[in-house]
């Protein structure tokens, strides 16, 4: 993804359905942005270090991580990013279906930014994915991403 001026999030999820209904929800939304996404921990990790196929990937203004992701599950995902000079700065959303308490407070023990509950009726996924671009996007004052040399 070559830069465009635009804010990126990026999306880790391994569920077909939920991207394409993020990325609709994304798309509805007034705020222009480009969406990348990662179906596994794995992939996510590659393209936030910049690696292999993801060399020339821009690093995001907003992550939206699920927790239950195959090859490297989201809580070690979130534990790696809040945990590397690059990339702990980037604002990290858990979006997930889990409500267990254990992960919402491991999730901010790890310094997630937010946690949100995904909702399986499709107006209010709707709602909650516009709700985190408004801020997120709109209100808050986030980082400029810092350049990782080539």
């Amino acid at each position: 993804m070559e830069a465009t001026g635009r804010k990126v999030i990026f999306l880790i999820e391994d569920n077909r359905g939920d991207i394409r209904l993020i990325q609709e929800a994304i798309k509805s939304a007034d705020t222009p942005c480009d969406i990348a996404v990662a179906r596994d921990g794995v992939e996510a990790m590659a393209y936030l270090r910049r690696e292999g196929e993801f060399e020339r990937a821009i690093l995001p203004d907003l992550i939206l991580l699920d927790l239950n992701l195959p090859k490297k599950d989201g809580r070690e995902v979130l534990a790696e990013i809040k945990a590397d000079p690059d990339l702990k700065h980037i604002p990290v959303v858990v979006l997930t279906t889990s409500r267990n308490e254990e992960d919402i407070f491991n999730s901010y023990d790890l310094h997630v930014n937010c946690y949100i509950s995904k909702s399986r009726n499709l107006a209010q996924l709707f709602t909650i994915i516009q709700g985190i671009e408004e801020f997120w996007l709109k209100t808050a004052t986030l980082p400029k991403p810092l350049s990782i040399p080539d």
